[in-house]
């Protein structure tokens, strides 16, 4: 048996911790790192870093502290990801989302920052359970293959999940399928709207000042 000094041992033992690896770390900031499931964070629930608005009617996007939550309240804007400089072309992503009675409001995805306007790139989710004035209910691709019940109530968080590889793209709402669509060959982008599957990034949507709706928990994994 080899008796080792009892200060050469405290001193080995303070080089272990000096080298030893550091304890994995939470990253939940816009841009930064992945969560454990591989999903990279868009939204940390603490600040709007990697948003950026449209230059129309910005006070319609607030962070809601208490809810950890982008609250979306007000004239027509949008608010677009613009954190990573990489487009989005096969993906999932997830959120979770609140809207009160009455409201609309949508995610946009392979789309592209515009000053103003309703956004031409890309497709819109549809947020919208009660709101009255379109029938287009939550979980709709908007005009390409609308939803016209109701999948989640109101005043209560629910689960979206868009989901796009090559030519098909799948929407479900607290698990549930909503949308199953496949992009037939050849199709071309509408005049006003391009509606039509490429690549780029995300959007939400303020609608209008009756309508509010909470985006969390914002979240993509790359499928490329």
């Amino acid at each position: 048996m080899i008796r080792v000094p009892f200060c050469a041992a405290l001193a080995a033992a303070a080089m272990l911790l000096a080298f030893a690896p550091p304890a994995s770390a939470d990253h939940h900031k816009s841009g930064e790192g992945h969560s454990d499931d591989g999903f990279e964070v868009l939204f940390d629930g603490s600040s709007l870093d990697g948003w950026k608005k449209a230059n129309e009617n910005q006070d319609a996007f607030s962070l809601d502290e208490e809810k950890g939550a982008i609250k979306a309240q007000g004239e027509r804007c949008h608010l677009y990801y613009v954190g990573n400089d990489k487009p989005y072309r096969n993906f999932e992503l997830r959120a979770r989302v609140m809207t009160e009675p009455n409201s609309n409001g949508g995610i946009y995805f392979h789309t592209r920052y515009q000053d103003t306007g309703w956004p031409a790139g890309g497709f819109e989710a549809q947020v919208n359970n009660t709101y009255e004035k379109d029938p287009k209910k939550t979980g709709s691709l908007y005009a390409v293959s609308n939803v016209l019940r109701q999948m989640a109530p109101d005043n209560e968080w629910f689960d979206y999940l868009i989901r796009v590889e090559g030519n098909h793209v799948r929407i479900e709402i607290d698990g549930e399928p909503a949308v199953d669509y496949y992009e037939p060959d050849g199709a071309e982008p509408g005049d006003n709207f391009d509606r039509t599957l490429g690549a780029g990034t995300f959007a939400l949507q303020a609608h209008d000042p009756g309508s509010v709706v909470f985006f969390k928990d914002i979240k993509v994994k790359r499928l490329d």
